[in-house]
């Protein structure tokens, strides 16, 4: 049930520009604001508990910020608060990696600790950078993703659901390089 419960709550994420394009057709803002937040419970129904007490007070506050925003969505009825959420989304984001700027271990060196958990400080500083690049990313993106919520649709759609995409994967993947770069220099 649980990986069948993230399944579907990335398959949503992947898809929601595409899905409230085409569903805005058919369906008002609220039918979207609510399945957004059954998705978002219903991903974290089996593991509410261990994972509110994962994280930081921080990254509650995002996502109890997230959470209220849906269900302003469900209550509005507003088309625009549903264009938003790429921009909701990436400042919540914004504010959980930049938080751990501030408050140390990092987003990206706790993640780094999962698989390498005796990190050297070299590899401490390189997290530290990388972190800094996505806050400067999802910064971009927020400001992009507003812009695109006052253009056509079409222009919303793109950007939301592909170009962001696109953007996150080659960032991504310079990462991945830059990591195996700085891996041989240390080594």
């Amino acid at each position: 049930m649980k990986n069948l419960s993230n399944g579907l709550a990335v398959g949503f994420a992947l898809t929601y520009p595409l899905a409230v394009y085409v569903g805005l057709q058919h369906f008002e803002p609220r039918i979207f604001g609510a399945l957004l937040g059954a998705l978002l419970l219903l991903r974290r129904w089996q593991s509410v508990r261990s994972c509110a007490a994962r994280l930081k007070s921080s990254e509650r506050l995002s996502a109890a910020l997230v959470g209220a925003y849906t269900l302003t969505i469900v209550a509005s009825n507003n088309e625009l608060l549903l264009l938003l959420y790429p921009v909701v989304v990436s400042l919540a984001l914004l504010s959980v990696f930049g938080r751990s700027l501030l408050n140390p271990p990092t987003v990206i060196e706790r993640i780094a600790r999962l698989s390498e958990p005796d990190l050297p400080p070299w590899g401490v500083l390189h997290t530290r950078r990388v972190t800094q690049v996505w806050c400067a990313f999802f910064v971009f993106n927020a400001a992009v993703s507003l812009a695109t919520t006052f253009a056509s649709r079409e222009v919303w759609l793109l950007y939301n659901g592909f170009v962001a995409y696109l953007l996150m994967g080659v960032l991504f993947a310079c990462e991945w390089l830059v990591r195996v770069r700085v891996r041989r220099r240390a080594a």
